[in-house]
């Protein structure tokens, strides 16, 4: 039993209660005081209800008692086990010694690193059990101050943090008690500097987000990020599809399974099925293989330029999407797993929906959820930023000082259309730091072309007339229309000219089907 007694601050009134105590013959285990919130608490063995209260109306007839109440614990309990509770949770050993070295407190982390129970740990010299750092002569010294170093234990190379625990003695100083040692193996360490890295290289605190628009979709992305359904980022090519995708995966509870993106654009079509899906291996010499699918089990797939698929494809992911099975390819047997799918694409997938060209049921089962990441020159508070970021970057990288970059170069990079977004900006930057001779990053550092969204990258230094500038035109445009309109009659209905007229066109031009791959 125990009791809470608040009561003043007066000399000999924990004799009065203890006299109490003893009258009543209680066998008095442990007494605390507070001096701070004026408490006393004393615990003793349970007692018969008869004998309790008579001795509760006597504690509160005390001069300075004001409150007397029963507690389930005593503070120095609860200090006691919330540190075991804390030692126990902790991934690392942890290990406690006193002014002379030897072991006081040790968590089952500790041991499993020693490789020795905790009765062998506790009442061992330090010494003995920590190789390669001198204890003794650490603590005998005239200024014990906190080490990192290396250690051995069991035979294995591990980090010691070491701390000095001190008792105030108060105009007299502090007195040192012992110390606390943290030790962390190679692997552990390894761990956790991978971890945070990945939190540095693909977390939403290294997505810049000056603008408006970035900012929402960065918040947008932070919710979305903690529910389940299927999540579609459109933009343009360079804008950061994948990062936001990877931030919204380590953000969410899968964060501790695989994050695998595949390509839908840069593999062939049956090539794109058997590493999405995997391959069943039954055929002679050839060997099972897991798909993309079944290796992020429980995790997040991303399926970059998923408006690349073909329609048998897309039937195939459907398929999964609408109850998480799927065939590899040459099998029969289904495979069921738990994957998030991440898609983006810079094509409109509406229009092709209209088209005909995406399925229109797999379009509204990816695009359950959707982030639209605006272009670079839409957010022009972002580029400064981005800027500076990747100047830092590349000048450490190379071992550069970091130039500064001007207000004129500032303002023209703000006003670039950056048709390749942050990917271009990023590689620019790059190109320019690499080779600059200066301290000051300037316009002409920057092998940009002259760029226009109505006619794409021009030359900077343009020569000819306008005449010749129409043609080179005209005879661009053709050739990149031909292929969808392969013949005169069609090429001219969709630029709403004389069939007669495009046929010269294309003579002039030397544009045929020999010339232009349709």
């Amino acid at each position: 039993m125990r009791l809470d007694i608040h009561c003043a601050d007066r000399i000999g009134i924990a004799q009065e209660i203890l006299n109490i105590l003893v009258s009543y013959q209680v066998d008095l285990k442990g007494i605390e005081v507070d001096s701070v919130n004026c408490r006393m608490y004393v615990s003793f063995p349970p007692i018969e209800f008869e004998q309790f209260q008579k001795i509760m109306p006597s504690i509160r007839l005390i001069d300075g008692v004001k409150d007397v109440r029963t507690t389930a614990f005593l503070p120095s309990e609860r200090e006691h086990n919330e540190l075991n509770t804390l030692l126990r949770a902790l991934p690392d050993g942890v290990i406690s010694i006193d002014a002379k070295g030897w072991v006081r407190l040790c968590n089952d982390a500790a041991c499993r690193d020693l490789q020795l129970s905790e009765k062998e740990v506790i009442g061992a010299n330090i010494n003995n059990l920590l190789k390669g750092f001198n204890f003794t002569r650490w603590l005998e010294g005239k200024e014990v101050l906190g080490q990192t170093t290396r250690v051995e234990v069991a035979g294995e190379d591990f980090i010691a943090d070491i701390l000095p625990i001190s008792v105030p003695q108060g105009v007299e100083g502090d007195v040192l008690a012992g110390a606390v040692i943290n030790i962390k193996s190679q692997s552990r360490l390894g761990q956790q500097v991978s971890a945070f890295r990945r939190y540095g290289q693909e977390s939403f605190a290294t997505i810049h987000n000056f603008s408006t628009a970035m900012r929402r979709v960065v918040r947008e992305a932070r919710k979305m990020a903690q529910l389940e359904a299927p999540i579609l980022i459109t933009g343009e090519t360079g804008t950061g599809k994948e990062l936001l995708a990877r931030a919204c995966h380590y953000a969410s509870n899968r964060s501790v399974k695989p994050f695998i993106a595949l390509s839908c654009a840069s593999l062939p079509d049956d090539v794109a099925e058997s590493e999405l899906f995997g391959y069943a291996g039954y055929e002679e010499n050839a060997a099972p293989k897991r798909g993309v699918l079944e290796q992020a089990d429980g995790g997040t797939v991303f399926l970059d330029e998923v408006g690349e698929m073909s329609t048998q494809l897309q039937t195939k992911l459907l398929r999964f999407l609408q109850d998480g099975t799927f065939r590899k390819v040459g099998d029969e047997n289904e495979v069921k797993v738990n994957v998030r799918i991440i898609a983006a694409t810079q094509k409109d997938l509406p229009a092709m929906v209209q088209e005909g060209t995406f399925r229109e049921d797999l379009y509204y089962r990816i695009n359950v959820l959707t982030l639209e990441i605006a272009p670079l020159r839409d957010r022009k508070a972002d580029v400064g930023p981005l800027a500076e970021h990747f100047i830092q970057k590349y000048a450490q990288q190379n071992g550069h000082s970091v130039p500064v970059l001007s207000e004129e170069c500032l303002r023209f990079l703000q006003d670039y259309p950056w048709p390749g977004n942050v990917r271009q900006l990023e590689n620019a930057i790059y190109r320019a730091v690499s080779l600059l001779d200066d301290n000051e990053l300037r316009i002409e550092h920057l092998q940009l072309p002259t760029f226009t969204h109505d006619l794409g990258y021009l030359e900077s230094d343009f020569e000819g007339t306008l005449d010749q500038a129409v043609k080179r035109f005209e005879a661009t445009l053709l050739r990149k229309l031909y292929p969808a309109y392969p013949s005169s009659r069609q090429l001219a209905k969709r630029l709403g000219l004389s069939h007669t007229a495009v046929a010269n066109k294309l003579r002039d031009y030397g544009i045929n089907r020999k010339t232009v791959k349709v």
